[in-house]
């Protein structure tokens, strides 16, 4: 073959692909021209159904009512105009080790999960035994019941106050719910003098606020705190070590003590711990050696400290009476009891906090009070002037890990 044919030979197979190249890139570029003119119709798609939920319980083909338990209703006539009685009665006794259907209880809130035709049968029957546990009766085919629980979030939230008159107004001023009040209280209920405070002594508060569907259900779990009494600042630090929680101040210090300022809450001191004091029945002068706390009748009286029962009946003046052996130093005594709590008797073990009684006005008592005594080598002390040992400090070996929560939490109360 000539010189000549070989060149002409090259030169078409390389016209051929050009040409076959171009071809593919315009009908590439026209399949991109089309996708992107046709994108705003994919974009555009109506977005996908997301499920409708209740109770974890996916609800889009059934309606749901709500009710509120009322005074003297039973599961029986709740459901009354679903489910037969006898019915009722024996599913009731067959799962009584689920939900004891005798504790339903009246304002408590249940729903009715029902078909959408005009059968309006029975598919779901719920009770919320509290805001966050619920039991389900699940009609659909055989029954079955069982309890589930609601989705809980946390936030964390902060709050402060000053007092004018009381702890409990200051933060109910401050917009800050009982379950905190409550919390606040006992975590510094071996260091504050709640009977003491003075006005213009302040507290600033992190805590851990629950919420179930979107309602703030609970807020008594308290991350750190500071409260100034006088001239003095009382910092408390959650922390948890070798399987113990409890508060710590910024040495690491625990905020328990032996024994708590006072054995019930938010009550008024009606008389002190006096050398000469006139009774206000027998109307002669002579010493008061406790203290007289003015509370409702049937408010909780607990135990000062860990100890044993050493007396629980009726002692004379005193009426309903308690003391309690603490240690071989330290006893106390609560009298004018109106009744005591169950299983409380002589020789009974008690821990701190424990319920033993409630107040009232037995014996000689001109109205409802705790009269309240601690003794010390069986000699009268001044309760309020009591100064406890605390308990076990932050461990050596979680001392850094401690440090670190404190420089953190003790800014941000700082900051407040």
């Amino acid at each position: 073959m000539s010189l000549f044919y070989m060149r002409k030979g090259v030169k078409t197979i390389t016209i051929i692909a050009i040409t076959i190249g171009t071809i593919s890139l315009m009908v590439a570029a026209f399949f991109i021209t089309q996708y992107y003119r046709n994108l705003d119709k994919f974009v555009n798609l109506p977005p996908a159904r997301i499920p409708t939920y209740a109770y974890n319980i996916h609800i889009d083909s059934l309606d749901i009512s709500y009710g509120v338990v009322k005074t003297n209703q039973t599961l029986s006539t709740i459901l009354s105009t679903h489910i037969p009685g006898n019915l009722i009665d024996r599913i009731a006794r067959k799962t009584m080790d689920i939900f004891d259907i005798r504790k339903i209880r009246a304002e408590q809130k249940y729903a009715f999960l029902t078909s959408k035709d005009s059968l309006k049968k029975l598919n779901y029957f719920i009770y919320e035994i509290n805001p966050i546990d619920f039991v389900v009766y699940d009609f659909r085919d055989s029954v079955r019941v069982y309890r589930d629980k609601k989705k809980v979030e946390k936030e964390v939230r902060t709050g402060k106050g000053t007092i004018s008159t009381s702890l409990w107004n200051a933060m109910a001023d401050s917009k800050l719910d009982v379950d905190l009040i409550l919390a606040l209280a006992d975590v510094y209920a071996w260091t504050v003098d709640f009977y003491g405070l003075q006005k213009g002594d302040n507290f600033k508060v992190i805590y851990e606020q629950i919420m179930v569907d979107s309602v703030p259900v609970s807020s008594d779990h308290i991350i750190a705190a500071i409260f100034r009494s006088g001239t003095k600042d009382f910092y408390a630090f959650y922390f948890e070590q070798n399987n113990d929680k409890g508060y710590y101040d910024d040495k690491g210090q625990s905020l328990r003590r032996s024994f708590l300022k006072a054995p019930l809450q938010f009550s008024r001191i009606s008389s002190r711990y006096s050398r000469a004091r006139k009774h206000p029945i027998l109307k002669i002068t002579r010493p008061h050696y406790g203290i007289d706390y003015s509370a409702p009748k049937g408010t909780p009286v607990v135990a000062l400290g860990d100890g044993r029962i050493a007396e629980a009946g009726w002692k004379g003046g005193y009426g309903r009476y308690i003391s309690i052996r603490h240690n071989s130093v330290y006893s106390s005594g609560y009298g004018h009891l109106s009744g005591y709590a169950k299983g409380i008797k002589a020789g009974v073990n008690v821990k701190q906090g424990d319920v033993i009684g409630y107040v009232g006005s037995s014996g000689l008592s001109t109205g409802p009070h705790l009269d309240f005594r601690v003794y010390r080598n069986g000699s009268p002390v001044d309760p309020l002037k009591i100064e406890s040992p605390p308990t076990d400090p932050v461990a050596p070996d979680k001392m850094e890990q401690f440090k670190k929560i404190v420089e953190i939490y003790k800014a941000k109360l700082d900051s407040l």
